[in-house]
């Protein structure tokens, strides 16, 4: 049966109606990056990663061909665009039963295929068992393909499969990669660039740490991402994955695989839903001119293991966001104006300049130099930690993640990892990347998607996956990771840790305020089987009393005065000391008629101001 074509003029508010009432809300009125950042935060929350195995199963419902060859709604045979013949009889065709690792020729097989190679992101999840862009093809063909990029073929043919698919040398216009690239037949061209646009917007945050290497040679780099959150991929690459996605409009079949694909992992690729936004995002005319430079960088809050800096936004009208470089090295992009910088070393000296960037990536020159010396000491957490530790009954694993830092953390660049019993050494492959921000005093809830928690669901649950790491027996050694180096950890590494972390409800002890790399069962209360009170919800003894009281303390560094906001009413007594202990000032009843504490005549340094017993740091320029 001829694929049922819907031109895209005339679907896209049909479309939008196959989502779930208020899923895509908030993004009237936006275009460009500023949408696909949008749709990014819509379509990353609240997802459930599956287990790369589990997909096996779930092609019945995704990928079944109801619309080419067999019409039958209850056909057992899967659909794979590698192989399909839309025009009559595909030379083979396979059920789900059918997979197999590796194949010598065509129609022996099938096996799961990441359009975008799992190299990429280096085969972690939650991006490893996406079903989005994980699909059943021919595992010939699939390992023909290899990690090479979808394009245009030119002159040169390698291989030809049995639809006319063919790998070659590659012709895409305006790209320096001169190796091999896959072409599919034209009428999955448009499923092919939906779902890679769909991988630049669900990953955004993440893909400046993927696997590319354009900046090295780029004849030779077969990956398409450039290293922006924003653009994501080659311009020249962008121009191909837009004319595929115009010339082979959505389909019948990608509705309906989107909407299996949301029941069985909870979002959808935005692009079936409305074909529109490709253009809106993507089809943009940038400028030859830099922007402006940011101007009055300013350290608003310092403590020891972080320091936040503050901006105005830049005057250029086109930027999309600002690069923040820490003693002259790039370390994070954002579209803020502020930015946390954390992981700083206590009494270190550091030095702190801006650059704004527009959609066409040309950079302002430096903003100005702050420079800032950490604190000795603070009252807050060094990094966030592991509070809450559930092994239970069946599926029911879980772990609850807290902030207590003092400043919004980016979990981006986090990751959860086990153990193999007995080895100290070996990983288990594909550990689980954390995204999104953990605010200051919030935690996190990481749930297997089969748990049955009497008190939390995985509804309640801000990441639910079923990746190895949550699918622990209670005898492996569990590890929060920052980066490459361990943050927090849960067990002890090369052994059978099942007599302590067998059938069991750990809680973090509320006097425990770091994480640590080395486990130590004093820190933490033990519970029953499945207890799972208080899950994701800090209680008051585990709430920083410094924020509970929430008093802020601006501006750090502070020139003549130190401003409070919050509930100062009720201050009865304000005290300056130095980090000796050495009393400098004090003051009763301090917030009667003002909202201040004079400062001038302090020296240049660091200093608490302590409100009815709770220390607040600040400096003084």
């Amino acid at each position: 049966m001829k694929k049922l074509f819907l031109p895209v003029i005339l679907i896209s508010s049909s479309i939008a109606a196959q989502a779930p009432a208020g899923y895509y809300n908030g993004t009237a009125g936006l275009a460009g990056y500023a949408l696909k950042s949008k749709l990014h935060d819509i379509i990353a929350a609240k997802n459930i990663s599956w287990n790369y195995s589990d997909l096996q199963s779930y092609y019945n419902q995704t990928d079944l061909d109801k619309y080419y060859d067999h019409t039958a709604t209850n056909t057992t045979y899967l659909l794979d665009i590698y192989s399909e013949i839309p025009s009559g009889p595909d030379a083979y065709e396979y059920t789900s039963a059918q997979m197999i690792g590796s194949a010598s020729g065509e129609g022996l097989g099938w096996n799961r295929e990441h359009m975008m190679p799992q190299s990429t992101f280096y085969s972690n999840y939650p991006m490893y068992s996406d079903l989005f862009y994980v699909i059943p093809t021919d595992a010939f063909i699939n390992q023909r393909r290899s990690n090479y990029p979808y394009g245009i073929v030119g002159n040169t043919i390698y291989h030809t499969f049995s639809n006319s698919s063919r790998i070659g040398n590659c012709a895409i216009p305006g790209v320096s990669y001169t190796g091999r690239v896959y072409e599919p037949i034209n009428e999955f061209k448009g499923d092919i660039a939906r779902s890679l646009l769909y991988f630049a917007v669900r990953y955004e945050g993440k893909l400046g740490a993927f696997n590319f290497n354009n900046d090295t040679n780029p004849a030779s780099d077969s990956n398409p991402l450039d290293g922006t959150e924003e653009r994501s991929y080659d311009p020249a690459y962008i121009v191909m994955l837009l004319q595929w996605h115009q010339q082979d409009p959505v389909s019948q079949r990608e509705i309906d695989r989107n909407n299996s694909v949301y029941a069985i992992q909870n979002n959808r690729n935005p692009f079936i839903d409305n074909p529109s936004w490709v253009n809106a995002i993507w089809n943009q005319t940038a400028d030859a001119v830099a922007p402006q430079a940011p101007t009055n960088l300013s350290a608003i809050q310092n403590s020891a293991y972080f320091t936040t800096l503050s901006w105005p936004p830049s005057t250029s009208m086109d930027v999309i966001g600002y690069k923040i470089y820490q003693n002259g090295t790039l370390i994070a992009s954002t579209k803020n104006t502020t930015f946390t910088a954390d992981h700083l070393t206590p009494s270190t000296a550091y030095t702190f300049t801006v650059k704004a960037y527009d959609n066409g990536y040309f950079l302002s020159p430096d903003s100005n130099t702050v420079s800032i010396t950490t604190l000795a000491t603070d009252t807050y957490a060094k990094d966030i930690m592991i509070t809450k530790y559930l092994e239970g009954t069946s599926n029911n694993k879980g772990l609850e993640i807290t902030n207590k830092t003092g400043h919004a953390v980016n979990l981006n660049d986090y990751k959860l990892s086990i153990q193999l019993p007995g080895s100290s050494n070996y990983y288990y492959p594909a550990p689980y990347e954390l995204e999104g921000i953990l605010q200051d005093n919030e935690s996190a809830v990481v749930l297997n998607p089969n748990a049955s928690f009497s008190c939390y669901t995985t509804g309640q649950a801000r990441f639910v996956t079923a990746a190895p790491q949550m699918t622990f027996s209670g005898s492996q050694y569990v590890e929060l990771r920052y980066k490459s180096s361990s943050v927090d950890a849960i067990g002890i590494p090369g052994t059978n840790n099942s007599s302590a972390l067998g059938n069991v409800s750990l809680y973090r002890k509320a006097n425990v305020t770091q994480p640590a790399t080395t486990f130590n069962i004093n820190e933490w209360n033990s519970y029953t089987t499945d207890y799972c009170q208080n899950l994701g919800t800090l209680t008051a003894a585990e709430v920083d009393p410094v924020q509970q009281n929430e008093f802020k303390v601006y501006p750090n560094p502070a020139s003549d005065h130190v401003f409070v906001t919050g509930k100062t009413e009720n201050v009865k007594s304000a005290q300056i000391l130095d980090f000796s202990g050495k009393l400098i000032y004090s003051e009763k009843n301090p917030f009667i008629n003002k909202k201040a504490i004079p400062v001038h005549s302090l020296p240049a340094g660091s200093y608490l101001l302590n409100l009815d017993g709770k220390a607040y740091p600040f400096m003084k320029k």
